[in-house]
C-alpha cells in the first residue's frame, strides 16, 4: 500500500498535478524540530530539490492556477503551528483576511497563548482583523503614511514565518507568493526585538533604531543566513554588495523593482558576462513610476513580464544558484528608506534550487 501511495504521488508531482514544495529531509544533530503536520495537511516533497535541505528551513509556495493544493498546504501548515503555540504568537502583517488563520488565532488567544497584531492603518478596518480585536486580541496600526509592509510571524520565540505573503484570500490564492518557515530561537529573538519596537514602543519606520541581536545566525546543518531590517540597516547597501558579487548567475522575481543601484549593480554583472534573468509583475510594471524593467530590457537583458492574473508578488534574488534573498522588501527607494520591512539572505544550495524551481516556472510562462 505504502509503495502504490509513493508511486501515485510521483506520478502527481511529476505531472504537475502538485506543486507544493518544502524541503523534509533531516539532519544529522538537528534539535529543533519541522512544522508539526496532521495528516490532512503533510507537507510533500520537493523531488528537483536535494536530499539534504535542513528540516530547520521549509519553504512553500503559493499556487495560483489549476489545483491549489500548495496553497491549502501553505494555509494549513499556518494554522497548524498557531494551533500548536503554547505561550506566544507575535504576527506583523501588512494584510489579513484569512479567516480560517483569525479562527486559530482567536482559539489561542482562548486558551491562554498572548496574541498580538502590528498591522497597517490602512489594513485596521478589514473584518478578519476586527473580529480579531472583539475576542480580545490587541491589534495596533503604524498610523503613518509609510507601510508597515511586513509579513511575519514568531511562535513561542522559536519559530519565524516570513517571505513575500501577506495572510489574504488573493495573496494566498490568486498570487504568487513564498513563505518560509524558520526554526531558530536566534532569528526569532531578532523578529520579536523588531515586533516589540513597534508593538511596545510605537517605533515604526525611521523612528526605529538599528538593534538587530543576531544579524547573523547559523541554523542546524550549518546554513547561514543574514537579517536585515529597513529602514533600519542599509539593507540597499548589502543587496548591492551581494549582486556585485556573483560570478555566473543571477535571477530575480520583483513584483516592484525601481531601485537603480539594485539594477546598476545587475547591469554591471552582465557587462561582465554574468547570465541575468528576470521577471516582473506585469500589472505594477505599467502601474510603476520610474520602474527599471525598460531600463534592463533596453540594455538586452533577459527580463520578462509575468503571466500571472494575479499578483507577481515576489520580492527575490537569487545569486550563483547558492545564495537566495527574500522577504517582504521591494526593490524600492520606500523600501530601503521608509516602510518597515525584513529580509533574509541564506546561504544554502538545496534552498536556493527551491525558489530556482519557482523562478524558472514562473519565467517559463512569462512573456519573452
Amino acid at each position: 500500500m505504502r509503495t502504490a501511495l509513493t508511486l501515485l504521488l510521483l506520478a502527481a508531482v511529476l505531472s504537475g498535478c502538485v506543486e507544493f514544495a518544502t524541503p523534509v529531509s533531516t539532519t544529522p544533530g538537528a534539535t529543533l524540530a519541522p512544522a508539526p503536520t496532521r495528516a490532512a495537511v503533510t507537507p510533500l516533497p520537493t523531488w528537483s530539490a536535494t536530499e539534504t535541505a535542513p528540516t530547520a528551513v521549509q519553504v512553500y509556495f503559493t499556487a495560483p492556477a489549476g489545483a491549489k493544493n500548495a496553497s491549502r498546504d501553505l494555509e494549513a501548515a499556518v494554522i497548524v503551528d498557531i494551533e500548536t503555540a503554547a505561550q506566544s504568537v507575535d504576527m506583523a502583517m501588512y494584510n489579513f483576511s484569512l479567516s480560517r488563520v483569525a479562527d486559530a488565532l482567536i482559539a489561542a488567544q482562548r486558551r491562554g497563548v498572548r496574541v498580538r497584531v502590528v498591522t497597517d492603518s490602512d489594513a485596521l478596518d478589514g473584518g478578519q482583523l476586527g473580529r480579531l480585536q472583539s475576542a480580545g486580541i490587541k491589534v495596533i496600526g503604524d498610523r503613518r503614511e509609510s507601510l508597515m509592509h511586513n509579513k511575519f510571524l514568531v511562535i513561542d520565540r522559536q519559530v519565524v514565518w516570513t517571505g513575500s505573503l501577506n495572510l489574504t484570500g488573493s495573496g494566498t490564492y490568486d498570487d504568487n507568493n513564498n513563505f518560509a518557515r524558520l526554526a531558530s530561537p536566534e532569528l526569532a529573538e531578532n523578529y520579536t526585538t523588531e515586533f516589540e519596537e513597534m508593538f511596545v514602543a510605537d517605533e515604526f519606520g525611521n523612528g526605529s533604531p538599528a538593534n538587530t541581536p543576531n544579524p547573523r545566525v547559523t541554523l542546524p546543518g550549518s546554513v547561514e543566513l543574514e537579517n536585515y531590517f529597513s529602514p533600519d540597516d542599509g539593507v540597499s547597501d548589502r543587496l548591492v554588495e551581494l549582486v556585485e558579487a556573483a560570478d555566473s548567475q543571477v535571477d530575480f522575481l520583483a513584483y516592484s523593482f525601481t531601485s537603480d543601484p539594485i539594477a546598476d549593480a545587475m547591469l554591471e554583472r552582465a557587462r561582465a558576462g554574468v547570465a541575468v534573468r528576470g521577471v516582473f509583475d506585469e500589472s505594477m510594471y505599467r502601474s510603476n513610476t520610474g520602474g527599471e524593467y525598460l531600463r534592463l530590457r533596453r540594455a538586452q537583458m533577459n527580463v520578462r513580464l509575468d503571466a500571472n492574473a494575479g499578483l507577481m508578488h515576489h520580492k527575490v534574488i537569487i545569486l550563483d544558484g547558492e545564495t537566495v534573498i527574500f522577504g517582504s522588501y521591494n526593490f524600492t527607494r520606500a523600501a530601503d528608506r521608509n516602510n518597515d520591512e525584513n529580509l533574509i539572505i541564506l546561504h544554502d544550495r538545496s534552498i536556493a534550487a527551491m525558489y530556482t524551481q519557482e523562478f524558472e516556472k514562473i519565467y517559463s510562462q512569462a512573456a519573452p
